[in-house]
């Protein structure tokens, strides 16, 4: 006999489950929190298990049980969506709404490249962008705020699948007035220890600041740590005005807020890169339009730019 539960209730469900908390989902979801609770209470009827460990304040906890539905819920839903496309005829038309992450110091230089092309070839996608550091943002697809995001796979979990889009490489930066800057010319590659003894100015992201600290150690050297800034414009404008040199992979615009410039420079060193990736909740299944903007990022950014 086929048991009578909809696919409001899944998604409700499903929502519940991602959040631990049936208040955080009834306002995702815009719907009130008593409509979740009488979704669930009827599913569990449905079902005739109990799907989730109730805790004070709302807070929910999944049942064994729940656990293992969830997993088959995700699935059917993501086939679900699939049949939807198709029957709209989303394989030769893509629309719809996107809602994708994007690292900080990424955004500024990386982003409105993609979005001018994404927007030009696909005007039926709405696309929202969610700007944080790497450890917000992998909360941010595993709670369901993001369908995507374009990130550093920096200490990425097997919970995530990727899609890798670039490769790239630290560098120093430093002032146009520096040592190393190489004047008119190109700066010459240099060894991190060439900068041992001076000033460091310290990119403290999650997960960015521990990569830099395992550059130091693979080089030999501790840094002199001057200053510590989360803002990525702050750390280069800081350097380009002579107060230390930092260590950086994304390479941008010479240009800073203060108007003053920075420069490049290659590093001689054996040092690990890092992937440029798209990245999504592990077994997600992606939208016509998630994929869509993962094939643009890497037409339009993995050339080595």
């Amino acid at each position: 006999m086929a048991l009578d539960y909809t696919l409001v209730q899944l998604r409700y469900f499903q929502e519940v489950a991602r959040r631990e908390n049936m208040t955080e989902a009834a306002k995702k979801l815009n719907v009130t929190q008593s409509a979740i609770s009488t979704a669930m209470a009827q599913l569990e009827r449905t079902l005739g298990i109990d799907l989730f460990i109730r805790q004070k304040n709302r807070a929910v906890v999944l049942s064994p049980a729940g656990r293992r539905f969830l997993s088959e819920v995700t699935t059917f839903l993501d086939a679900s969506e699939a049949l939807g496309e198709a029957a709209q005829g989303l394989g030769r038309s893509v629309t719809g709404r996107l809602t994708v992450g994007v690292f900080s110091p990424i955004a500024p230089v990386r982003l409105p490249l993609i979005h001018q092309e994404f927007e030009k070839r696909y005007p039926d996608v709405t696309v929202n962008y969610f700007e944080a550091d790497l450890d917000t943002l992998q909360r941010a697809l595993l709670s369901g705020d993001c369908d995507i995001a374009l990130m550093y796979t920096l200490g990425l979990t097997d919970r995530f699948d990727t899609y890798l889009v670039d490769v790239v490489h630290p560098h120093a930066l430093v002032s146009p007035t520096h040592r190393f800057a190489g004047g008119e010319g190109e700066p010459e590659p240099i060894h991190l220890r060439e900068l041992a003894e001076e000033n460091y100015i310290q990119l403290d992201m999650p997960y960015s600041r521990q990569y830099y600290d395992e550059l130091f150690r693979i080089a030999g050297v501790t840094p002199k740590v001057r200053h510590r800034f989360s803002g990525y414009e702050t750390v280069r404008s800081f350097v380009a005005m002579g107060h230390g040199y930092t260590l950086l992979n994304q390479s941008v615009s010479s240009g800073t807020y203060i108007g003053t410039r920075t420069v490049d420079v290659p590093l001689l060193d054996d040092f690990p890169s890092i992937d440029l990736a798209l990245v999504w909740p592990e077994g997600l299944r992606l939208s016509r339009r998630a994929e869509a903007f993962c094939e643009l990022s890497k037409e339009v950014l993995g050339s080595g730019s």
